[in-house]
This record gives structure tokens, sequence and C-alpha cells, in this order.
């Protein structure tokens, strides 16, 4: 049965079926929320588009059980060993520089102290089918070539008007809450009278998807992107296999030339020229133009609406930040909806998303935009020093800190300046730290213990704060995951780092949220009453 023939109502509805309303489905699916995803276009796109899969993403697909299935997809196997970006003339010219600043982790960067994962390099017409298998496996329905036409909220859901694209039908959906997926120019984000901050368009450009026969220019160099600077092209080659198919992102200025006027023909031309191959013999199997901009929504909801990825905030594409932070958008905002619509919590948990998320997202904004005004310096023979307010990699992934009702920071918990912190150490509102424990004899990162409900995780003499998680989690009709690590307890720590690494001695203990962020730590053993400690502990993370 199609979702047009049943009962109208769906606890969630999304709005977009891009990388983000993807992302949204796969992870409320996850929680066992059952979701619509409506999108205007036929189908998903063919277009390669955005690549790289960072770290933190990466911990978040193998949170949902498809780390290896984004690994197994062709871009990713072909891709598994190209590192760098460098500047040259043309591929088959002088190479004019690389990017070696110490802000810049190569995919290629050991992270397993950080990270049980690390980068992926898959392109997203492979990377979205993957989620969207599994989100449908799950329970998610879509609907493409289907258009959201309008919407009204009131204090008790969404009521919204869909349009069958091929029919014309109108058919109206009625949901508890409704997620803006629907990309930067989002109908979603301009019903709500949200508007864009931020510094705004960077640049223009045209990505061009040709076929061509480079191996002989790309030799034994396997990159991950080429920007080149001749009196032909000022652009960016990217490898598809490193081999026959590529992509060409092209600058281009909309006031003095129409996107249309960028035919085969003269596309052609544009590959040669950033090939250095006059009569190479090209493909083109797409051109598609696109604005680089900074910009951030000057609010992440309304009532029960909410924004994510390009809807919310839009980026340049160096440092490959925007789609990935799209993904943790949704990441952050599934499991408050799901406790939400679980009787879990109360409505106000679901207050925590703007203000945990938009700072975060404005700051990856910033610094998005200072790396795209940074790689123009790669072309110069004697660069001057990068920009000091780039942050390196590693804390734009790991080190972002937030700040809500839904975070509870302890007396000796450190108040800390902006979002960016370079070693976190467990403090609540930020990402729990990765470590090596053991569990029925097998090696498990702690991060894989933090998936679909909260995780209470007490030091080896933390017994007391153990039973008393038991107890209150009983009180209060949760689930909620209780483990001592050490001493005895569910878990071992072969190397003693996990208390050192979350900040807290062997009696103390640390409450972790569903998306792995640290809600509260208690640093020393319980006092006199755990039990109550804990109690309005969870009443305040839930907002009950």
């Amino acid at each position: 049965m199609s979702w047009k023939q049943e009962k109208q109502h769906v606890p969630v509805l999304v709005a977009g079926a891009g990388l983000g309303g993807l992302s949204t489905a796969l992870f409320l699916s996850l929680h066992g929320v059952p979701c619509l995803v409506v999108e205007r276009h036929r189908g998903m796109s063919p277009h390669p588009r955005a690549r790289g899969i960072n770290p933190r993403a990466m911990e978040l697909m193998r949170a949902a059980g498809l780390e290896a299935a984004v690994r197994a997809t062709g871009s990713a196997r072909a891709l598994a060993g190209n590192s760098g970006v460098l500047a040259a003339r043309s591929l088959a010219g002088h190479q004019l520089g690389a990017l070696h600043e110490q802000y810049f982790m190569d995919v290629r960067t050991d992270l397993s102290a950080l990270s049980p994962t690390g980068w992926c390099l898959c392109h997203q017409d492979e990377f979205e089918p993957v989620i969207r298998r599994r989100a449908e496996e799950l329970g998610a329905r879509f609907a493409y070539f289907t258009e959201l036409e309008s919407f009204v909220q009131d204090a008790d859901g969404v009521t919204a008007r869909l349009r069958d694209r091929e029919s014309g039908e109108v058919r109206t959906v009625t949901a508890g809450y409704l997620v803006g997926a629907d990309g930067p120019g989002s109908p979603v984000r301009r019903a709500l009278g949200i508007g864009f901050e931020g510094p705004g368009t960077t640049g223009h450009f045209l990505n061009v998807h040709f076929e061509a026969d480079l191996a002989q220019q790309l030799g034994e160099r396997r990159f991950i992107m080429c920007y080149t600077f001749n009196d032909t092209v000022r652009g960016a080659l990217m490898p598809l296999d490193n081999c026959r198919r590529w992509l060409l992102h092209v600058v281009f200025d909309p006031a003095a030339e129409d996107p249309a006027s960028f035919d085969e023909a003269r596309c052609r031309e544009l590959v040669r020229g950033a090939a250095g191959v006059e009569d190479l013999e090209v493909k083109v199997l797409g051109a598609i133009p696109w604005e680089a901009a900074g910009r951030t929504a000057t609010a992440f909801s309304s009532g029960r609406v909410f924004l994510v990825g390009d809807a919310a905030h839009v980026m340049p594409p160096s440092g490959a930040f925007g789609s990935n932070t799209g993904v943790q958008d949704a990441h952050n905002l599934a499991w408050k909806l799901a406790a939400v619509l679980r009787g879990e919590a109360g409505p106000g948990l679901l207050d925590s998303y703007d203000p945990e998320r938009r700072p975060v997202c404005a700051a990856t904004v910033e610094q998005a935009v200072l790396r795209s005004k940074d790689r123009p310096r790669l072309a110069e023979k004697e660069p001057a020093p990068a920009n000091p307010a780039i942050h390196a990699d590693p804390e734009i992934w790991f080190g972002w800190r937030y700040r809500s009702a839904a975070v509870l920071p302890g007396p000796g918990d450190a108040e800390t300046d902006g979002v960016w912190l370079a070693d976190p150490r467990g403090l609540p509102g930020t990402r729990a730290p990765h470590v090596v424990l053991t569990r029925d004899g097998r090696e498990v990162s702690a991060l894989d213990l933090f998936t679909r409900a909260p995780v209470l995780l007490a030091g080896p003499d933390g017994a007391a704060w153990e039973k008393a998680g038991e107890a209150a989690a009983g009180r209060a009709g949760l689930t909620l995951g209780v483990l001592r690590v050490g001493g005895g307890g569910a878990l071992g720590d072969p190397s003693g780092a996990w208390g050192p690494a979350y900040g807290v001695g062997a009696g103390g203990a640390v409450l972790v949220r569903p998306d792995g962020v640290v809600a509260w730590r208690s640093p020393t053993a319980a006092d006199d009453e755990p039990d109550a400690v804990l109690d309005d502990v969870l009443k305040a993370l839930l907002a009950r």
C-alpha cells in the first residue's frame, strides 16, 4: 500500500530528500520513528557533487551500521588511496604548490587516537542511495516528484498540502513535526520568515562532470583536488576514478556570463585547458552552475518546524564541511524528536536544537569561508602564513561544544569561550571522547556505546552510581544504558585511558546522550544521595 492510500498522518514529515533529508529519515528510523520524506524532483541526483565524508560524519554512519556499506561503494574503493590538495598550471603542466598547513589534516592522517574511523571519499550520488536503502528498510517512506505546497502549524501539529507534480493531485497530510531539508532556497525557511545572515556569496562556479582519458597526465599522482591556474581556466580538477571520470569546478562571473553560455563545446575547451591537452577527447556528462556562499539561518526552528542541512546553513566546499554538517544537524535533532514522540521527554527538549546547532554551524561556516580565502595562496611562490583564525580540522570535527538546557555542567566544569576546543576532555556539551575499551572479550570504541538511548558510564569504583542509574531509569520509565568501566564492570579499560579522557576519577560517572554528547558528569564518587542526583539530572536533560 502506498503512502497516498494510507491514513494521512505521520509523526514527522521531511521536506527534501538530499543528504540532510535522507540523514533525518535514517536517524529517525533508527529510533523507531516513522516519517515521510517528500522530494520535488523525480529521483535522486545522478551528479557526483560532494564526495568527502569527514571523520565525524563517518562516526555517525558507523553508529547507523553503514560504515562498511559506504566504504564498499565504487567511488570509495577507487579513491581509497587518494590524498593531498595541489595547485598547478594544468594537470599536465607545472605544479605550483600543495596544501601543507598545520590546520589541514589530510585523509591519510592517522586519527586512531581520536576516532574509530576516518575519512571516506564517496561521491554523493553513491552515498545517498546507501542511506535511503537503510532508512526504507527501517520503515521510512519516500514520495518523489511531490512538492510541499504549503503548511500551517498549531499547538497540536503541522498540516501540509502535498502536490503530486505528475498528476497535479493535492493531498493533505498531518504530522507531529516538520523538518525542512529543502536546500539553500528552502521554501520552508522562507514560509517561516527566517532569514540568512553571514558573509554571503564568496564565488560562482560551474561544476562540469566529464569523461576523458587523463591517465598519462595524472601519472602516479593520486590527489583529492588539483587547483588549476592558467589563461584558459581557473578552477579545480577532481578525479572520480583516477582515470576517465572527472569533475571540474570552473570559476565564472554570472554578472558577465550567462551560465547557459557554457554549452558542451565551451565546457570541452575548459576541460582541455585544465588538463593542459589541446586536442583532448572529452565527453561532457553534465554542467551545473552553483554559488559558493557563507550563510546561516537566523533561527533553526519555529514551533514544530525545524531546519537541517542547506536549509539552515550554506558554506563553501573548502574543508568539506557542508554536507557533513547537515548530517550532524539530523543526528542532533532525531533523538530529541524520538524522545518527545515516545513520551520520554517533554517538548522543551526540542528547544535545545537551535542553541546547540546554530552557533556550531555559524562557526563552521566561518571556518569554511576562511579556508576558501586561503586556497589562492597555493599558487604563490612564497605564500604568506595562513590566517591564524583558522582552527585545525580535528577541532571542527570533534572539538565543538554545545550550550543548552540539555547540557548540565557541574561546579567543576570549566567555562569556555566560543565554540571550539582543542582538547574537550569530556566537558558537558562536547562529543564523548573515543577510547578503546573491551566488552565480552572484544575491543570496542566508547563511541559504539552511544546509539539509541542515554548511557551512564561509571568508573571502576562507581558501583554506587551504577546502582543508582538502574534505579533512576526504572523510576523514570526510561531506557538507560548503565555500564561500569573497569573494576569488574561490563567494560574493560586495559589502557586506563577512560577516566582521564572523560575528566573523571575512579569513583566518578558520566551521562552521555544518544547523540554521543556528554550531558553531565560527576568527577568524584557519589554523595549520600546518588539516586536523587540522577533523578534531577534525567529530569533536567529530558525537560520533564
